[in-house]
């Protein structure tokens, strides 16, 4: 019997290929909780749909990512956001993507507007903060935001110091096998601050990830942290449920 208890704390669910299948298959390593994240109105729509048919198992965040701002539907999708936001465990992926041809003033309303959400519903933060990380975290601190997690982080080791001492977490991937930038990072974090995540369905090294990859980023952080996969396991599992306010939701379920 699997003793090991894992939470994904950030997954692209709606874009899994077979997501029941996958859920399946995630039970099977351990995991008992998926952040499910979202890109845009459409997904919004898909990620609470799986969250309401997998109740306690499926967690949603509503969001707008970088990428898939788009102008025309974005006073729609703002409303729908603020119309489900309570539904949901945290508001995600949003954040800033400066490799992107995308406006970036407009990231930065889209962002700082969701921030402001976020902060009035008293929720966690999902932060996107390619070749952006400063801005994003400023823009985090300054919003009032007390709850945030850099998913994916690769940026400067001393920008993700000044994160963790922000109070705020920083997630591993499986990509912590061979991204020397995630490894720097990674190594660095403290267990209080540290979650793990797949970003599925995004490819490792060829290989298409799902929510059950979040047992190779447990793997590969323990390597590389030098330590038992249950204390990486507790300590990461913990920080998720006390985060995204999962054990009180289970009371009261």
């Amino acid at each position: 019997m699997n003793t090991i208890r894992l939470v994904d704390s950030h997954a692209h669910l709606e874009q899994v290929e077979d997501a029941e299948h996958a859920l399946e298959r995630a039970r099977d390593v351990g995991v008992i909780a998926i952040i499910a994240v979202a890109m845009n109105l459409d997904s919004n729509r898909r990620i609470l749909e799986l969250a309401r048919r997998h109740p306690g198992f499926v967690y949603p965040a509503v969001g707008i990512h970088p990428w898939a701002i788009e102008p025309s539907e974005l006073d729609e999708a703002f409303e729908f956001i603020t119309a489900h936001v309570q539904e949901c465990v945290a508001v995600g992926e949003i954040g800033l993507d400066y490799w992107i041809k995308k406006d970036k003033a407009l990231q930065r309303t889209v962002f700082q507007r969701l921030l402001t959400l976020a902060v009035e519903h008293r929720k966690p933060v999902l932060t996107h903060s390619r070749g952006s990380y400063e801005d994003v975290h400023r823009f985090v601190k300054e919003s009032g935001a007390e709850q945030a997690v850099f998913h994916w982080y690769s940026g400067p080791v001393e920008l993700a110091e000044q994160i963790v001492a922000s109070g705020y977490f920083i997630s591993a991937t499986p990509a912590v096998a061979y991204s020397e930038k995630h490894r720097d990072v990674i190594s660095m974090v403290p267990l209080d601050h540290l979650l793990l995540e797949t970003d599925c369905p995004v490819k490792y090294q060829g290989v298409i990830s799902e929510p059950a990859s979040v047992s190779k980023s447990l793997e590969e952080v323990a390597r590389l942290k030098g330590q038992s996969i249950e204390t990486i396991a507790r300590a990461t599992t913990q920080n998720a449920l006390t985060l995204f306010g999962l054990d009180r939701q289970n009371q009261a379920s």
